[in-house]
């Protein structure tokens, strides 16, 4: 047979050379800098993956991020957290803005840092040392007074929950001046100096005197405050009642316990929260953690509270498009898919794997798309029948139980062009650590990943075909290369299914994803 590498077919000469090692040791294709970056911000979650510690995603996430310009960190930034819904990578990027440009940390602070969480993740980043510097310093202790300033009295108390740091902590560190005697009574309460205890605000007054057992009126206060209290059940009625929306999905379990759901009116209250479409947009949730309480939730939750679940995952997958023409769903259900989605951490692992989440954006694609193919696949494709009808939650555990194996990204690719298949969106859902198809089980095309071979054949059949890879894990390069036919998106948010859309319909530029980040203003 004569040598492939020297003489290829027409479309293997278009097919551009790997450039990369993968994570698996085969074959891939680098992303851009600014590619690279963005994609370690969206799926990042600095935690210990299947291929790579906690450690190195760190490293390399400022590696980049010295590598590009410090408009387009300030941008990835803005995006993967009003967008992507992201933590700890959006603080990270924050801190490194603030050793090396500042001005643009003063144009983004506001909108990154935009709860508590946030805050104290961006000062414990920042006084850990690893963007280079261990103090605040005068740029970032102004705008983290600013942060303070800007909130009520009521939401500082309430925001006062967590630790490492706490917000006493940061009080202590930054030295705000409290403009009213309501402000510096708190201050003084928060971080355990003299106060004058008849100007605190009306809110902490309650909280006392219920923790001293001077009042039956349970407080507005995060439920945290009060648990490390002694209450009764009856307690728990109103907890439960003034409890926001994240909340409420992750302690089904708790209200169960403590009678919550004894009382038909309670039962009706948190179905009606739950499936509430603003409650769900403003709560800023994963429909993966919609799965994650679904399959939580014990049999002593009632069923109109598991059906509310359900209904909250329609709503949250809504932004899944429409797509004229074939769409081929292609899930990777291999072995390193098993590893938890926001990595492994001691003591709080999430119980949501890789493949879960694959599994869920492949059920929710078809749910919208009912012609769609969905072919799962490790080192080969796996044969499975889903019902379109059925509901998301059922179709994703369905893919979810499947056996798994090596990853070969290739194979569904391979499979429709044995069939001759016809097709016009086709969408991976991997970490695209393809090893099987690798170039030491001698795939043809030389320094090429058998995925970009066999999509060349495909488009031969169907040159309006458009393929999307979703990556769900943060690693630097891909199995197909990004051009105006291909896309490379990262992340766990709804928005995905937005840029697919958009993608789908030919209005993205051929930067595609980056240019969706370029495209923010800071």
């Amino acid at each position: 047979m004569a040598n492939k590498t020297l003489f290829q077919t027409a479309a293997g000469r278009y097919i551009p050379a790997a450039d990369t090692i993968n994570e698996a040791r085969s074959l891939a294709y680098a992303f851009t800098n600014e590619h690279a970056l963005a994609r370690y911000a969206a799926t990042g979650c600095l935690n210990t993956t299947f291929y790579a510690s906690d450690g190195e995603q760190l490293v390399k996430l400022l590696s980049l991020a010295n590598k590009v310009n410090p408009e387009f960190t300030a941008k990835t930034a803005v995006f993967c957290r009003e967008r992507g819904f992201m933590k700890d990578t959006p603080a990270v990027l924050c801190a490194f803005l603030a050793a090396r440009a500042p001005e643009l940390l003063d144009k983004v602070f506001d909108r990154v840092i935009d709860n508590a969480k946030m805050l104290r993740n961006f000062v414990q980043i920042i006084r850990s040392g690893v963007v280079g510097r261990r103090s605040l310093g005068s740029r970032p202790k102004r705008l983290v007074r600013r942060w303070l300033d800007a909130r009520t009295d009521e939401a500082l108390f309430r925001a006062s929950v967590g630790r490492s740091p706490s917000l006493a902590d940061i009080v202590k560190m930054v030295h705000p001046k409290p403009a009213t005697p309501q402000r510096a009574a708190l201050y003084g309460y928060l971080i355990g100096r003299e106060h004058d205890p008849a100007a605190l605000p009306a809110l902490v007054k309650e909280y006392e005197a219920f923790k001293k057992r001077r009042s039956d009126v349970v407080p507005d206060v995060p439920f945290q405050m009060l648990t490390s209290l002694e209450i009764q059940n009856v307690v728990w009625n109103d907890i439960a009642r003034r409890a926001p929306w994240q909340m409420t999905r992750m302690n089904l379990n708790t209200f169960a316990r403590h009678g919550v759901f004894d009382r038909p009116e309670q039962v009706d209250m948190i179905a009606d929260r739950l499936r509430k479409r603003g409650a769900i947009a403003k709560a800023r949730v994963f429909p993966y953690q919609l799965l994650a309480a679904y399959l939580a939730a014990d049999d002593n939750i009632p069923w109109r509270v598991r059906d509310a679940l359900e209904d909250a995952m329609e709503i949250a997958i809504e932004n899944v498009p429409r797509v004229v023409g074939k769409v081929y769903v292609f899930p990777d259900i291999s072995g390193s898919m098993h590893f938890p989605v926001s990595g492994h951490r001691r003591g709080s692992t999430s119980k949501i794997r890789c493949l879960d989440v694959a599994a869920l954006i492949a059920a929710a694609i078809l749910r919208r798309n009912r012609d769609a193919v969905v072919m799962p696949f490790e080192s080969d494709v796996v044969s499975v029948r889903l019902n379109p009808r059925d509901s998301v939650m059922t179709n994703a555990q369905k893919l979810a139980s499947l056996p798994c194996g090596g990853t070969n990204c290739s194979a569904p690719l391979r499979l429709l062009n044995k069939r001759k298949a016809h097709g016009d969106l086709l969408i991976y859902v991997s970490d695209n650590e393809s090893w099987v198809d690798g170039p030491h089980y001698g795939c043809w095309g030389g320094g090429r990943t058998a995925t970009m071979n066999e999509w060349a054949m495909f488009k031969q059949r169907n040159p309006a075909a458009r393929m999307v890879c979703i990556d769900i894990q943060p690693y630097g390069n891909t199995q197909a290369k990004e051009r105006p036919d291909i896309l490379n998106i990262g992340g766990f948010s709804d928005h995905v299914f937005e840029i697919l859309a958009a993608f789908a319909k030919g209005t993205l530029d051929a930067d595609h994803w980056v240019g969706c980040i370029n495209a923010c203003r800071v």
